[in-house]
């Protein structure tokens, strides 16, 4: 089975009570809110990444203020038009971030098309990726080992 790597960061930007999303236009993620972010280029620093990645997303420029953690994910997926299987695993650099400047817009042509700020209340009941309340955690809780604490199940939910 092919192996891959994918590095990629992400910003958490929350202003006046709400976050900043974008919504996933392409492959599994299509329809599903996300952070902005995304991989990185070889060779580039994941700061320059994240930096880029927002304002490609959202069209604002945003400053990078603190680390907030690294999130791991590694799953099978089918690849290619044999749909090959593939043991992909994904590092996800998480930081939090203020926009500085620009002006909110949608990507064209990428692997977003839209973004929207969200009030932090309805983020639960929005179609989301799994980053998005890994990274909330993140920003609520600040671990200091930058992971979040395993989540608990909830009376009558299975571990």
């Amino acid at each position: 089975m092919r192996r891959t790597l994918r590095v990629a960061a992400y910003a958490v930007c929350v202003r006046d009570g709400r976050l900043l999303l974008a919504r996933g236009a392409a492959g599994d993620g299509a329809g599903a809110w996300t952070l902005p972010g995304g991989g990185t280029r070889h060779g580039e620093d994941v700061l320059e990444a994240v930096a880029r990645e927002v304002e490609e997303e959202t069209g604002y420029r945003a400053e990078i203020t603190a680390l907030l953690g690294v999130d791991t994910l590694r799953r099978e997926l089918r690849r290619g038009r044999a749909r090959r299987r593939v043991d992909h695993h994904a590092v996800r650099v998480v930081y939090e971030g203020r926009i500085t400047g620009g002006t909110l817009r949608h990507e064209v042509g990428g692997t977003t098309d839209l973004a929207a700020w969200h009030p932090l209340a309805d983020v639960p009941a929005l179609p989301r990726v799994a980053l998005v309340d890994t990274a909330l955690r993140l920003w609520r809780d600040r671990p200091p080992t930058g992971r979040p604490a395993p989540l608990r199940p909830g009376p009558g939910e299975d571990g």
